[in-house]
């Protein structure tokens, strides 16, 4: 992978950590970058919970059509209550039926395509920490961890805090898209919600117009992330997750050097995908 090795002066200067794994999905990476490196994972943490209620689902222990009532009061993961800011949300939809009801399988749905706060605290408060946490299992041995819901400041103020990897993120999408994270219908429902996500302020900026991807991204202020599976029409899916702990990380809107070079970086993977190593499909 030439063209990524050289690509890296340009992951260098946005400074801090930035990570980058692409291959097949199921298969070891064709290029990587500092893959176990930890980053604050921003939304991108929402693909474990969407994965734990499909997985719960699956078992039969939570009913994805269930309707809860939409709240704004949450019990921190140290104890004591804390409330969540409407202004620091994408999704004024969930916002709109506070105090009525919505199924959880709407919830999960906002968070991905909306990448809703309140929806991801209301999922999570169903599935709790342990069932999210399993959802890194299922891709191998993880580094990462979830084990507080958004904004929970009292939480991360006392170093309890939720961890990603580039690897990690990879092996969630993987597992989702072979179909081995919950069961077939369900990985492909998964599927199904990351293909419409309407915030695409990164790594898909550089694939071409028409090109199915299923994707998440997340960002707050020093953090970029994007994590995506991308399905050509000539050649096999790949994977491609690009991490990035740095200053230069510092708007919502796609328009700063991180998300350009997000963009660049999916370009050029993009040149390669015939490369990209085994072209067998995950089973």
């Amino acid at each position: 992978m030439e063209e990524l090795t050289s690509f890296e002066d340009r992951l260098i200067a946005l400074g801090g950590r930035v990570s980058v794994w692409c291959g097949r999905p199921g298969h070891p990476a064709a290029y990587s970058r500092m893959p176990n490196a930890m980053h604050y994972p921003a939304s991108t943490m929402k693909v474990g919970v969407m994965a734990a209620a499909y997985r719960l689902a699956d078992a039969g222990k939570i009913d994805l059509d269930a309707e809860v009532t939409v709240h704004n009061r949450f019990t921190s993961a140290v104890g004591g209550p804390f409330a969540m800011d409407p202004d620091y949300d994408n999704d004024p939809d969930v916002w709109a039926r506070m105090g009525g009801t919505a199924s959880l399988r709407w919830l999960t749905r906002r968070m991905i395509v909306r990448s809703s706060n309140l929806a991801t605290n209301l999922v999570l408060e169903q599935v709790g920490y342990g069932a999210a946490q399993d959802a890194f299992r299922v891709g191998g041995d993880p580094h990462s961890i979830t084990r507080r819901g958004i904004e929970d400041y009292a939480a991360r103020d006392a170093g309890v805090d939720n961890e990603i990897t580039a690897a990690d993120l990879a092996a969630q999408l993987s597992a989702i898209h072979g179909g081995t994270m919950a069961s077939r219908p369900a990985c492909d429902e998964m599927l199904e919600v990351l293909r419409d996500q309407e915030i695409n302020t990164d790594l898909a900026q550089g694939l071409p117009d028409g090109v199915v991807a299923a994707s998440k991204n997340g960002w707050v202020t020093g953090i970029r992330h994007g994590a995506m599976i991308v399905y050509p029409e000539d050649s096999s899916p790949y994977v491609l997750v690009a991490c990035a702990s740095t200053p230069l990380a510092r708007s919502s809107e796609g328009d700063d050097p991180v998300c350009r070079t997000f963009a660049q970086l999916s370009e050029i993977v993009w040149n390669l995908r015939h490369r990209l190593g085994s072209t067998a499909r995950a089973a």
